[in-house]
Order: structure tokens, then C-alpha cells, then sequence
């Protein structure tokens, strides 16, 4: 018998909206098990990430589970870690970067899912799409508030900036994050995975 779980990724994946991404051969690029105690909401997957099948499948991966303080084994563990991204599949190439998540897709499928996780303890907003979604009149003027921010939507929630090598001027010009934001981030995901 197919958890609800399974029935929703089957769902996705037949949805008419997504009939492209099925011609292609892309599954929807999202992990989660009734287990998970933590979840990652991201933008979309890359290019790289969604043809090898493997989420945060890059270097911004590599610098988010850094910052977390977990290794690939934790991360990729959908029984700790749900990766559940505001679009399921690679949205292709914009002018400048990848085109944004589609707007309507978070809202059809995430309360679904996450309602499939009854021990979820702390949801990482991942840059500004996620964290105007969750957060919606919480979130400050600019990704750079909400981010410093931080400690207002704590125990339950906490923004990041997205780790792109792409940022690294953000985070030369904001050095609170690394001092301030990375200790508490690696604090809130160790309680948030204690006894898991």
C-alpha cells in the first residue's frame, strides 16, 4: 500500500502542469519521510541537480550543509532532513541566472507534504521566494532585514541567504551572518535532530 507520501509525488508528477517536465524524463526534485525533524525550503533545483536526480547536488549544496553542521549522510537523510524546494523542477535559464519557481506550485503541493511530517521541529528558509512565501507579512523590506532578522521567527523557523558562490560579495558586506547567524542556525539544527 503506497504511503500518502508516495501518492503525492505520483500526483505531482502526473499533474498536467508538469507534462513537460515528464517529456524530459525529470522526476520532482524533493525528499521527505514522516520522520524529518528539519526542512529546507530552496528556490529550484539547478540544472546539475536536477538531471543527476540529487538535490543541493552543487556547490551551493556543499556551502548549505556547512553552514548547517551536518554531513551528506544527515543531509540527504529524508528522515531527518526533508528538502522540499518552492518548485519541484529546473525552471530554465533566465537573462541573468535561473527563471524564479513557479508562483502557484508552492501552494498546491507544500501543505501537503509538510502535513505528511508530524515531527517537524524547524523549517530553513532559504533565500527571498521561500521566505516571502512562509513568512509573507513577517518578512522585512529586503532579504537582507528578514535575514538579520533571524531571531524573530526562531524556534520555529530561522531565513538564510542562498549559498551561491554567486553571494559571496552579500556575505563580504554582511559579516554579522557568519559571526551572528551560522552559530545560531548549527545550534537551532542540533536540537532540531536530538535523539533522531
Amino acid at each position: 500500500m503506497p504511503s500518502t507520501l508516495d501518492q503525492i509525488r505520483a500526483e505531482i508528477t502526473a499533474h498536467q502542469s508538469n507534462a513537460w517536465a515528464r517529456e524530459l524524463g525529470y522526476e520532482p526534485l524533493y525528499t521527505a519521510a514522516a520522520g524529518a525533524r528539519i526542512a529546507v525550503v530552496g528556490q529550484a533545483p539547478g540544472r546539475k541537480a536536477q538531471e543527476s536526480g540529487v538535490p543541493w547536488d552543487d556547490a551551493s549544496g556543499v556551502k548549505l550543509r556547512s553552514w548547517l553542521g551536518v554531513d551528506d549522510m544527515q543531509f540527504y537523510d529524508p528522515n531527518l532532513i526533508a528538502l522540499v524546494p518552492m518548485d519541484f523542477y529546473y525552471p530554465g535559464k533566465g537573462t541573468s541566472g535561473d527563471l524564479p519557481p513557479r508562483k502557484d506550485f508552492a501552494g498546491m503541493w507544500h501543505q501537503r507534504i509538510l502535513a505528511e511530517l508530524p515531527d517537524l521541529r524547524l523549517t530553513i528558509l532559504v533565500g527571498g521566494y521561500a521566505q516571502k512565501y512562509y513568512l509573507a507579512r513577517r518578512a522585512k523590506q529586503s532579504l537582507t532585514e528578514t535575514v538579520r532578522s533571524y531571531a524573530e521567527y526562531l524556534p520555529s523557523m530561522i531565513p538564510l541567504v542562498h549559498p551561491s558562490p554567486l553571494n559571496f560579495r552579500w556575505q563580504t558586506r554582511n559579516p554579522w551572518f557568519e559571526a551572528e547567524v551560522i552559530p545560531a542556525l548549527r545550534l537551532q539544527v542540533s536540537e532540531a535532530l536530538d535523539g533522531a
